[in-house]
């Protein structure tokens, strides 16, 4: 028996010891970096919050960013595991085509970018692309009692290259795109 709970023990205190260097410098990367490893924060109407976790705007002087299959919970990120051919996925993806059109009024479904009735993967996407952000502007100009060339800067001013990639897409944080709305004076 000895001979088995020497190599066990061996092998616990090994993975200990390397699980435990692994872990440190995790941290300490993540302490190096411009946010410390806490995520992104901004101020908005004297409130922080993260720019990095997707936030749900219902309100029409607002953009409304993707879809969350988790309810914008953080604690518990996740898709909805649903397939494209799912009935109730279809089902909920037409129920969001059906709000947008309502929404915003003179576009057509055809315009419709994808990313604003399908959820992501974690269900906590911050971002959408310039053509959603593009879509939103008529309502939102409408809303806010602005021009829509106003809100165009705007998406253009909050755009930027994922990854600083010269071949990556154009993104627009939602919450920081809205923000600056609020910003306008």
């Amino acid at each position: 028996m000895k001979k088995y709970i020497r190599p066990a023990l061996v092998l616990t205190l090994g993975m200990v010891a390397v699980i435990g260097v692994y872990t440190l410098v995790v941290f300490g990367i993540g302490k190096i970096t411009p946010d410390q490893g806490v995520g992104e924060q901004i101020e908005v109407k004297g409130n922080r919050q993260y720019a990095n976790v997707g936030q749900q705007f219902t309100l029409p002087q607002y953009f409304h960013g993707r879809p969350s299959a988790v309810d914008y919970n953080a604690a518990g990120s996740g898709g909805s595991n649903k397939g494209p051919n799912n009935p109730e996925y279809l089902v909920d993806v037409q129920k969001r085509i059906d709000t947008l059109m309502m929404q915003n009024p003179g576009m057509s479904e055809v315009q419709i970018p994808v990313e604003l009735v399908t959820a992501s993967g974690s269900g906590l996407d911050p971002h959408i692309s310039v053509k959603a952000a593009e879509f939103q502007i008529i309502r939102v100009a409408k809303a806010r009692n602005i021009s829509a060339e106003k809100v165009k800067e705007l998406i253009a001013q909050n755009s930027a290259e994922e990854n600083d990639l010269f071949f990556a897409p154009h993104k627009v944080n939602v919450l920081k795109l809205n923000a600056a709305l609020e910003n306008l004076k």
